[in-house]
């Protein structure tokens, strides 16, 4: 990030619940449920106190589904970004995923082993780099004011606990982002800080 005179503040959301057209594993957008819609809704509704500027989303449809409708209901811009979108899967593309086929990488990027790599995926480091791009961009572009961020929760969890200074690579182990959850976080000259994880306020 470049010298920011005064920090942008920026909430990463967890996209509303989908629906898929097939059970198998894709890199694919899906769609926002009923259920999906009324999580965005209530987000909308949750992040109006903060005077949000603009949404910025993922490319994955469900991400910028969720971020149309927030973004409607605030008033304000939607920028899409490929940057923010989930891990991908890789050479899981096709098969059930069952047993997990992410289990172990995603373990090891929580250990903070970020070479670890999806099987015919990314490594954690490739997955942080396109991510923290996108973010510094949002900081950059959004001195002093407020940016709500349609995301995915595997990504959110790793890269988010990576880019905080003040999270452990392990922070999310036993906190897994819900449907619409939110970390709250400030940029500033020294990098990223997370003041809250899904509703819990950090030191």
């Amino acid at each position: 990030m470049t010298d920011l005179q005064c920090a942008a503040r920026v909430f990463v959301a967890r996209h509303g619940e989908a629906l898929y057209e097939s059970e198998l594993l894709s890199d694919a957008g899906g769609w926002l449920s009923p259920l999906g819609r009324e999580q965005a809704r209530r987000l909308g509704t949750e992040m109006a106190p903060e005077r949000i500027s603009h949404v910025w989303t993922s490319d994955m449809a469900r991400a910028v589904q969720t971020g149309e409708i927030v973004a409607a209901q605030l008033g304000v811009d939607v920028v899409v970004r490929k940057g923010l979108r989930e891990f991908g899967v890789g050479d899981a593309a096709g098969t059930t995923g069952i047993p997990d086929p992410f289990a172990a990488t995603f373990a090891a990027w929580l250990e903070g082993d970020l070479d670890a790599r999806i099987p015919g995926g990314e490594s954690g480091d490739e997955v942080l780099e396109r991510y923290r791009t996108v973010l510094e961009e949002i900081a950059d572009t959004h001195r002093g004011e407020a940016v709500l961020v349609v995301s995915h929760g595997g990504v959110m969890c790793m890269a988010l606990s990576a880019l905080a200074r003040n999270l452990s690579m392990s922070h999310s182990r036993d906190l897994p982002m819900p449907n619409g959850g939110v970390v709250a976080l400030e940029a500033d000259a020294d990098g990223w800080v997370a003041r809250s994880w899904a509703g819990a306020t950090l030191d």
